[in-house]
């Protein structure tokens, strides 16, 4: 791989040890998957940030460099496993929460921006078209590759925060031209109601097309939410962290010879696959990812004057959050008894054994809820999911 000569010296050590430990990560994995330089990138969104997938192992690491690392882009957190300021109300263990708190305050070290969400793009983490950046959540570099046109890989927990350290990373993947060209044309023969049956589809596609972007046709219409909603559960469920809708995201490219065909059979039965055939929960999560300040509002107008008889948690950003404060749709959805979960969610927080089963609007939400933590799920509409809180 050709270096130039200031990053020549990053490596030999000029510059400090994070630095150095930092490309040392960046040229390993330039020379893994045969990159021929490193690039600028313009931010980072940093994944690993739980303390419940970092353990004791990425504590010392990260303290180690926020020795002599500083952040030289934008550069924010993926959720971390509690709500930084209410985490007692959330039933997060005090041993738990000192960890986190360590986590977080090595970011803090580094300059990183302590926001922890998975949608940096609401709140001021948003690339523009054909931006290199170097972000590491499934869902966020889904959505930046498909609906903001930036260009990035999926980047683990080091890689990312080397490249926030240098402001580089390795020119191959979805950086390239060629690797984001569309491989199968899908025709969607379905109206698509809601951000839940968006999700469906994505599953579908991450289950069907082995890793191949695809170019989607027949979608007339949608919204951020959707979109947000379909660049999870894509990736999710095994797909290319990349789509293309028609008429919809900004990238334009040749159809592909290779078709298929989504019907309103498929969608329904992706939904069935999702649901456990449960009746009742003990646990509801909204927001994965991280709800917009438009479902903010929705869940305040569903939940007014209506009191919840299950336990129900609402992930958002705490900057959108705040905005949500200002408008008066906090003080709704709290008075309903259901809690906010700044700053986390139920895919990153130890939850294990303290539920035994979940509704949720969130494909990506019933992957993980099955997967991590052995929830029976319950998988409909935002609308369905309030109404399974409230009865």
């Amino acid at each position: 791989m050709e270096l130039t000569e200031e990053e020549k010296e990053m490596l030999e050590g000029k510059q400090g040890n994070a630095v150095k430990k930092s490309m040392e990560i960046l040229v390993a994995l330039g020379e893994i998957f045969g990159a021929k330089r490193l690039i600028p990138v313009k931010s980072v969104q940093i994944s690993g940030v739980s303390y419940d997938n970092l353990g004791d192992a990425g504590l010392e690491f990260l303290e180690e460099m926020a020795k002599d690392g500083k952040v030289v882009v934008k550069t924010t957190l993926n959720p971390a496993g509690m709500d930084m300021e209410n985490w007692e109300v959330l039933g997060i263990p005090k041993e738990f929460a000192d960890k986190q708190k360590m986590v977080i305050k090595a970011f803090e070290k580094m300059g990183v921006e302590t926001t922890c969400t998975c949608t940096p793009y609401f709140i001021g983490n948003k690339p523009g078209f054909g931006d290199h950046i170097a972000w590491g959540e499934s869902s966020a570099v889904t959505y930046s590759n498909s609906v903001l046109g930036a260009r990035t890989n999926k980047e683990g927990g080091p890689s990312s925060i080397a490249s926030a350290l240098t402001g580089r990373t390795p020119e191959y993947g979805y950086h390239l031209d060629e690797n984001r060209k569309p491989k199968v044309l899908v025709e969607v023969e379905a109206e698509l109601k809601n951000p839940s049956e968006f999700g469906a589809l994505g599953k579908i596609l991450g289950e069907k097309l082995e890793g191949r972007v695809p170019l989607i046709n027949g979608i007339r219409k949608a919204s951020t939410d959707d979109l947000k909603s379909l660049s999870a559960s894509i990736v999710t469920f095994g797909g290319a962290p990349l789509f293309h809708i028609e008429g919809i995201t900004p990238e334009k490219h040749e159809r592909p010879e290779e078709t298929i065909k989504v019907l309103r059979d498929d969608i329904e039965k992706a939904i069935n696959d999702m649901n456990d055939g449960i009746e009742d929960v003990d646990f509801i999560f909204l927001g994965c990812p991280h709800c917009s300040l438009e479902e903010l509002e929705k869940i305040a107008g569903l939940l007014k004057g209506k009191k919840v008889k299950k336990e129900l948690w609402i992930g958002v950003a705490r900057p959108v959050k705040k905005l949500a404060d200002e408008k008066g749709f906090s003080k709704t959805i709290e008075d309903s008894g259901a809690k906010f979960a700044c700053d986390t969610c139920h895919v990153v927080a130890p939850l294990k054994g303290r539920f035994k089963t979940i509704a949720t609007n969130s494909a990506k939400g019933v992957f993980y809820g099955r997967g991590r933590n052995d929830f029976k799920t319950f998988f409909g509409s935002l609308d369905k999911c309030i109404d399974m809180a409230v009865r």
